[in-house]
Protein backbone atom coordinates (compact mmCIF):
# COMPACT_ATOMS: atom_id res chain seq x y z
CA UNK A 1 0.00 0.00 0.00
CA UNK A 2 0.87 3.58 -0.17
CA UNK A 3 1.59 5.78 1.94
CA UNK A 4 2.33 9.25 2.60
CA UNK A 5 2.94 12.10 5.22
CA UNK A 6 0.43 15.33 4.35
CA UNK A 7 -1.23 18.31 5.72
CA UNK A 8 -4.26 17.27 7.55
CA UNK A 9 -7.49 19.15 7.61
CA UNK A 10 -10.33 17.86 10.28
CA UNK A 11 -13.71 19.29 9.06
CA UNK A 12 -17.14 18.75 10.58
CA UNK A 13 -17.57 17.36 7.04
CA UNK A 14 -17.05 14.30 4.56
CA UNK A 15 -15.49 14.48 1.35
CA UNK A 16 -15.91 11.52 -1.23
CA UNK A 17 -13.47 10.87 -4.09
CA UNK A 18 -14.56 13.00 -6.92
CA UNK A 19 -16.33 15.75 -5.36
CA UNK A 20 -15.83 19.11 -4.72
CA UNK A 21 -15.32 20.65 -1.58
CA UNK A 22 -14.79 24.77 -1.31
CA UNK A 23 -13.46 26.15 1.77
CA UNK A 24 -12.91 29.48 3.47
CA UNK A 25 -10.10 29.55 5.77
CA UNK A 26 -9.74 32.40 8.56
CA UNK A 27 -8.03 30.52 11.39
CA UNK A 28 -4.61 30.93 11.39
CA UNK A 29 -3.45 27.05 11.65
CA UNK A 30 -5.73 26.54 8.74
CA UNK A 31 -3.96 29.60 6.73
CA UNK A 32 -0.26 28.49 7.11
CA UNK A 33 -1.24 25.65 5.57
CA UNK A 34 -2.39 26.85 2.89
CA UNK A 35 0.71 29.17 2.67
CA UNK A 36 2.53 25.94 2.89
CA UNK A 37 0.42 24.57 -0.39
CA UNK A 38 1.34 27.15 -2.27
CA UNK A 39 4.99 26.65 -2.43
CA UNK A 40 4.31 23.73 -3.63
CA UNK A 41 5.38 23.67 -7.79
CA UNK A 42 2.43 24.73 -9.78
CA UNK A 43 2.61 21.32 -11.63
CA UNK A 44 2.56 19.47 -8.90
CA UNK A 45 -0.54 18.33 -6.55
CA UNK A 46 -1.32 20.72 -3.51
CA UNK A 47 -2.78 18.15 -1.64
CA UNK A 48 -4.02 17.30 1.76
CA UNK A 49 -6.62 14.78 3.95
CA UNK A 50 -10.02 15.97 4.81
CA UNK A 51 -11.13 13.91 7.70
CA UNK A 52 -14.14 13.95 9.44
CA UNK A 53 -13.60 14.63 13.54
CA UNK A 54 -15.34 12.63 16.20
CA UNK A 55 -18.14 14.88 17.84
CA UNK A 56 -16.44 17.46 16.38
CA UNK A 57 -17.83 21.51 16.12
CA UNK A 58 -15.09 22.33 13.95
CA UNK A 59 -16.90 24.16 11.08
CA UNK A 60 -20.24 24.38 9.36
CA UNK A 61 -21.75 25.47 6.30
CA UNK A 62 -22.23 28.85 5.15
CA UNK A 63 -24.12 30.24 1.92
CA UNK A 64 -21.49 31.20 0.10
CA UNK A 65 -22.83 30.08 -3.21
CA UNK A 66 -19.47 28.77 -4.91
CA UNK A 67 -20.58 26.73 -7.83
CA UNK A 68 -20.21 23.19 -6.40
CA UNK A 69 -23.16 20.65 -5.15
CA UNK A 70 -21.44 20.50 -1.27
CA UNK A 71 -22.54 23.32 1.12
CA UNK A 72 -19.42 25.04 1.44
CA UNK A 73 -17.39 25.02 4.37
CA UNK A 74 -16.34 27.94 6.77
CA UNK A 75 -13.39 27.32 9.06
CA UNK A 76 -12.89 30.53 11.58
CA UNK A 77 -10.93 28.47 14.25
CA UNK A 78 -9.12 25.09 14.91
CA UNK A 79 -10.10 22.48 16.93
CA UNK A 80 -9.04 21.91 20.35
CA UNK A 81 -5.02 22.33 21.30
CA UNK A 82 -6.02 19.49 23.91
CA UNK A 83 -5.42 16.75 21.41
CA UNK A 84 -4.46 13.97 24.45
CA UNK A 85 -0.90 11.56 24.00
CA UNK A 86 -2.81 10.25 20.96
CA UNK A 87 -4.44 13.52 18.84
CA UNK A 88 -5.70 10.27 16.14
CA UNK A 89 -8.59 9.74 18.71
CA UNK A 90 -10.08 12.92 17.72
CA UNK A 91 -10.90 11.57 13.97
CA UNK A 92 -12.50 9.42 11.92
CA UNK A 93 -9.76 6.57 10.80
CA UNK A 94 -10.91 7.14 7.70
CA UNK A 95 -10.72 10.20 4.96
CA UNK A 96 -10.03 11.39 1.45
CA UNK A 97 -7.36 13.38 -0.15
CA UNK A 98 -7.94 16.54 -1.45
CA UNK A 99 -6.44 18.20 -3.97
CA UNK A 100 -6.44 22.26 -4.10
CA UNK A 101 -6.69 23.06 -7.34
CA UNK A 102 -7.76 26.49 -6.56
CA UNK A 103 -6.30 28.30 -3.12
CA UNK A 104 -7.23 32.64 -3.52
CA UNK A 105 -5.68 34.43 -0.92
CA UNK A 106 -8.03 37.43 0.27
CA UNK A 107 -6.77 40.68 1.48
CA UNK A 108 -7.06 40.28 5.05
CA UNK A 109 -5.25 37.02 4.81
CA UNK A 110 -7.99 34.69 4.85
CA UNK A 111 -8.36 32.18 1.81
CA UNK A 112 -10.64 30.85 -0.06
CA UNK A 113 -10.19 27.43 -1.71
CA UNK A 114 -11.58 24.82 -3.81
CA UNK A 115 -10.34 21.76 -3.90
CA UNK A 116 -11.08 17.92 -5.16
CA UNK A 117 -11.65 14.75 -3.24
CA UNK A 118 -9.25 12.27 -4.89
CA UNK A 119 -8.48 8.80 -3.27
CA UNK A 120 -9.62 7.28 0.22
CA UNK A 121 -7.28 6.90 2.92
CA UNK A 122 -6.51 5.54 6.42
CA UNK A 123 -5.22 7.51 8.97
CA UNK A 124 -1.59 5.83 10.31
CA UNK A 125 -1.01 8.72 12.56
CA UNK A 126 -1.46 12.45 13.53
CA UNK A 127 1.56 14.66 14.12
CA UNK A 128 0.10 18.00 16.47
CA UNK A 129 3.50 19.60 17.23
CA UNK A 130 3.99 21.54 13.69
CA UNK A 131 1.97 24.70 12.99
CA UNK A 132 -0.70 23.25 11.24
CA UNK A 133 -1.48 19.00 11.36
CA UNK A 134 -0.49 16.57 9.38
CA UNK A 135 -0.84 12.62 9.14
CA UNK A 136 0.84 9.79 7.92
CA UNK A 137 -1.84 8.38 5.49
CA UNK A 138 -2.09 4.56 3.53
CA UNK A 139 -4.34 4.81 0.13
CA UNK A 140 -7.09 2.08 0.41
CA UNK A 141 -8.09 0.81 -3.38
CA UNK A 142 -11.83 0.20 -4.16
CA UNK A 143 -12.71 -2.90 -5.18
CA UNK A 144 -16.13 -3.18 -7.03
CA UNK A 145 -17.20 -6.45 -4.45
CA UNK A 146 -16.20 -9.47 -2.41
CA UNK A 147 -16.14 -11.75 -5.30
CA UNK A 148 -15.84 -14.82 -2.72
CA UNK A 149 -19.54 -13.86 -1.33
CA UNK A 150 -21.73 -16.17 -3.14
CA UNK A 151 -20.05 -16.50 -6.00
CA UNK A 152 -20.96 -13.52 -7.59
CA UNK A 153 -18.92 -11.49 -9.65
CA UNK A 154 -17.79 -8.18 -7.97
CA UNK A 155 -18.25 -6.18 -10.85
CA UNK A 156 -21.07 -7.29 -11.90
CA UNK A 157 -22.85 -7.34 -8.48
CA UNK A 158 -21.98 -3.50 -8.33
CA UNK A 159 -23.49 -2.71 -11.69
CA UNK A 160 -26.59 -3.98 -10.84
CA UNK A 161 -26.86 -2.37 -7.63
CA UNK A 162 -25.69 1.13 -9.07
CA UNK A 163 -28.49 0.47 -11.21
CA UNK A 164 -31.01 -0.01 -7.80
CA UNK A 165 -29.51 2.74 -6.52
CA UNK A 166 -30.36 5.21 -8.77
CA UNK A 167 -33.84 4.20 -9.40
CA UNK A 168 -34.12 4.87 -5.22
CA UNK A 169 -32.16 7.56 -5.56
CA UNK A 170 -34.91 9.31 -8.05
CA UNK A 171 -37.22 8.68 -5.89
CA UNK A 172 -35.73 10.02 -2.95
CA UNK A 173 -35.19 13.01 -4.90
CA UNK A 174 -39.24 13.48 -5.76
CA UNK A 175 -39.60 13.26 -2.06
CA UNK A 176 -37.02 16.39 -1.79
CA UNK A 177 -38.43 18.46 -4.36
CA UNK A 178 -36.78 21.81 -4.47
CA UNK A 179 -33.51 20.50 -3.12
CA UNK A 180 -31.87 21.28 -7.07
CA UNK A 181 -28.53 22.44 -4.97
CA UNK A 182 -27.95 18.54 -3.62
CA UNK A 183 -29.45 17.09 -6.62
CA UNK A 184 -28.13 14.31 -9.36
CA UNK A 185 -29.92 15.07 -13.19
CA UNK A 186 -30.96 11.99 -15.30
CA UNK A 187 -29.51 9.22 -16.15
CA UNK A 188 -27.56 10.63 -19.64
CA UNK A 189 -25.67 12.62 -17.22
CA UNK A 190 -24.58 10.25 -14.92
CA UNK A 191 -21.21 8.25 -15.44
CA UNK A 192 -21.41 4.27 -15.70
CA UNK A 193 -19.09 3.38 -12.89
CA UNK A 194 -20.66 1.96 -9.86
CA UNK A 195 -18.13 3.50 -7.48
CA UNK A 196 -18.37 6.88 -8.72
CA UNK A 197 -22.20 6.35 -8.92
CA UNK A 198 -21.86 5.17 -4.97
CA UNK A 199 -19.38 8.49 -4.38
CA UNK A 200 -22.27 10.58 -6.11
CA UNK A 201 -24.96 9.57 -3.95
CA UNK A 202 -23.52 9.29 -0.92
CA UNK A 203 -22.42 13.04 -1.24
CA UNK A 204 -25.84 14.61 -2.41
CA UNK A 205 -28.03 12.54 -0.13
CA UNK A 206 -29.21 14.20 3.04
CA UNK A 207 -27.53 12.05 5.41
CA UNK A 208 -25.94 12.98 9.10
CA UNK A 209 -22.18 12.28 9.54
CA UNK A 210 -22.10 9.26 10.93
CA UNK A 211 -23.80 7.55 7.91
CA UNK A 212 -21.91 9.15 5.32
CA UNK A 213 -18.59 8.16 7.25
CA UNK A 214 -19.81 4.59 7.34
CA UNK A 215 -20.21 5.21 3.47
CA UNK A 216 -16.92 6.48 2.60
CA UNK A 217 -15.21 3.64 4.70
CA UNK A 218 -17.28 0.76 3.32
CA UNK A 219 -14.86 -1.94 2.06
CA UNK A 220 -16.03 -2.10 -1.34
CA UNK A 221 -18.38 -0.19 -3.66
CA UNK A 222 -21.13 -3.59 -3.56
CA UNK A 223 -21.08 -2.82 -0.08
CA UNK A 224 -21.52 0.72 -0.20
CA UNK A 225 -24.47 0.47 -2.82
CA UNK A 226 -26.24 -1.79 -0.90
CA UNK A 227 -26.19 0.67 2.31
CA UNK A 228 -26.97 3.38 0.46
CA UNK A 229 -29.78 1.22 -1.40
CA UNK A 230 -31.70 0.61 2.43
CA UNK A 231 -30.98 4.53 3.35
CA UNK A 232 -32.65 5.99 0.08
CA UNK A 233 -35.40 3.63 1.12
CA UNK A 234 -35.49 4.43 4.79
CA UNK A 235 -35.19 8.39 4.10
CA UNK A 236 -37.75 8.21 1.15
CA UNK A 237 -40.16 6.18 3.94
CA UNK A 238 -39.69 8.71 6.80
CA UNK A 239 -40.06 12.25 4.31
CA UNK A 240 -43.45 10.07 2.72
CA UNK A 241 -44.80 10.55 6.32
CA UNK A 242 -44.28 14.08 6.98
CA UNK A 243 -46.87 15.67 4.51
CA UNK A 244 -46.88 18.93 7.08
CA UNK A 245 -43.49 19.76 6.40
CA UNK A 246 -42.56 20.70 2.89
CA UNK A 247 -39.58 19.14 1.25
CA UNK A 248 -37.73 22.61 0.64
CA UNK A 249 -37.59 22.91 4.65
CA UNK A 250 -35.58 19.54 5.25
CA UNK A 251 -33.09 20.96 2.94
CA UNK A 252 -32.57 24.38 4.59
CA UNK A 253 -31.08 23.06 7.55
CA UNK A 254 -27.08 22.41 7.73
CA UNK A 255 -26.18 19.08 6.29
CA UNK A 256 -23.00 19.50 8.64
CA UNK A 257 -24.23 21.19 11.92
CA UNK A 258 -21.86 23.33 13.64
Amino acid sequence: MTTARLPLFPLNAVLFPGLVLPLNVFEERYRAMMRALLQTDEDDARRFVVVAIRDGREAAPTATGMPDSLAAVHVDRAPADGFGPDPIQSFHRVGCVADAAKIRERADGSFEILATGTVRVKLLSVDASGPYLTAEVEELTEEPGDEETGGTNGAEEAAALAEGVLRAFRSYQKRLAGASERSLTTGADLPDDPSVISYLVAAAAVLDIPSKQRLLQAPDTATRLREELTLLRRETAVIRHLPSLPAVELTRAPTHPN
